[in-house]
């Protein structure tokens, strides 16, 4: 297996260069429903064994290996226990809440809710992917449930945007969870920033979990601006996406007000939002930052788009529960509809199959996954760091 420094140096350290020379010669489709693979000569350094491959073959092979292995088979009693176990974390930090009363111990229970809010969050990833249940209908009306009235977050806007990250993950121009806001992860978008923007992109590395404290609140935001203006996918109509995100809002506020005086309850909705934005973004952030960024104009093969991109994360049970199964990235990244708990499953296959197809497979621990993110942020800000500044911060 190789290191994660290994295969930084090999997939994303040398730039837009080599990542472009990765996957430009591939063919043009990059959707899961039919991914295609370019023939093997076309491999960095692959093994002479496989060149006589069809175009098309290596994914079709491995998908074969996986289902054969029934690592795609729903398991609906399962992934009830797991929908269960969720909304009794989240009933009862809200039993606590109203318990404990008016009193300062409520910045505990914010914690507490911060975590089953981002459980609920996961389970909304499952029910977008359909990981759940068979039917879509079951699947759907849990999204709405654990997305837009249990934690106020759209789940027909989110999974528009998701697939959209699925269909080219970390593609510039394409994947929406790298375009440009207040951080910036592509180099040349970095050059010329000023004032507030500059200065949080010359230091986003060292800001990146201090600005991960306001990401529950841009995902509020980011879903009413969504269903603001009708872009949503949602399974239900959209009066009914609202109007559970509604409800979701007025009941939050009507407890917290109800139980506690403005001044602790406004210290509450700060703390447990923070808190939910911290978790949700730090369990998606080792997901693609610091690896292969293929540019705009790239088409590569589904395989090779989704494995050089993705990174897992390396634990045991208390890391898969804690990120909610993210931590296997690649496998989930090849097999979106996979169910969580087969993951661990098809991490060994999916391993040795990109070691025979010579393939770089990206697995490291959770504190080096991070330290990798950060270096990408801090390497983005270099261009700006480099500016002369004037007297007032100002580039001259």
């Amino acid at each position: 297996m190789d290191s994660a420094d290994s295969v930084q140096r090999r997939v994303s350290t040398r730039g837009h260069a080599e990542t472009s020379s990765t996957f430009s010669t591939s063919s043009t489709s990059s959707s899961p429903s039919a991914p295609q693979a370019e023939p093997s000569r076309d491999i960095p350094d692959g093994p002479t064994t496989i060149r006589d491959r069809s175009v098309g073959s290596d994914y079709a092979l491995l998908s074969r290996q996986v289902r054969n292995a029934g690592l795609l088979r729903h398991r609906p009693l399962r992934s009830v226990t797991t929908l269960a176990v969720t909304l009794l974390l989240l009933t009862g930090g809200w039993a606590a809440f109203v318990l404990i009363g008016d009193s300062w111990w409520q910045l505990t229970t914010a914690a507490v809710l911060a975590f089953a809010f981002t459980q609920c969050g996961f389970r909304g990833h499952e029910a977008g992917h359909r990981q759940l249940f068979e039917g879509r209908r079951a699947n759907d009306v849990t999204g709405l449930v654990f997305g837009n009235l249990f934690i106020g977050l759209g789940f027909g806007w989110w999974v528009a945007k998701h697939n959209r990250h699925h269909a080219h993950p970390n593609q510039v121009g394409r994947d929406p969870d790298i375009e440009t806001g207040a951080l910036v992860f592509i180099d040349h978008e970095a050059r010329g920033r000023a004032g507030v923007a500059g200065f949080l992109t010359r230091h986003q590395a060292p800001l990146f979990f201090p600005m991960l404290l306001l990401e529950g609140w841009a995902l509020h935001v980011a879903t009413f601006r969504a269903l603001g203006r009708g872009r949503t996918s949602a399974p239900a109509a959209l009066a009914v996406e609202v109007l559970a995100l509604l409800v979701h809002v007025a009941a939050y506020l009507t407890v917290v007000l109800l139980v506690l005086s403005p001044l602790k309850a406004l210290a509450f909705v700060v703390v447990q939002q923070a808190l939910f934005g911290l978790y949700m973004g730090a369990a998606f952030a080792p997901n693609h930052k610091g690896m292969a960024m293929p540019e705009e104009h790239d088409r590569p093969d589904f395989l090779r788009g989704q494995v050089l991109t993705s990174r897992n994360v390396r634990g045991g049970r208390v890391i898969d529960f804690v990120l909610g199964g993210l931590n296997y990235q690649i496998e989930h990244h090849l097999f979106p509809s996979m169910p969580r708990f087969a993951l661990p499953a098809a991490q060994p296959l999916v391993r040795a199959y990109c070691a025979e197809l010579g393939l770089p497979y990206t697995q490291t621990g959770v504190v080096d996954s991070y330290r990798q993110a950060l270096r990408h942020l801090h390497a983005v800000g270099a261009s700006l760091r480099a500016e002369p500044r004037g007297p007032g911060g100002t580039a001259v």
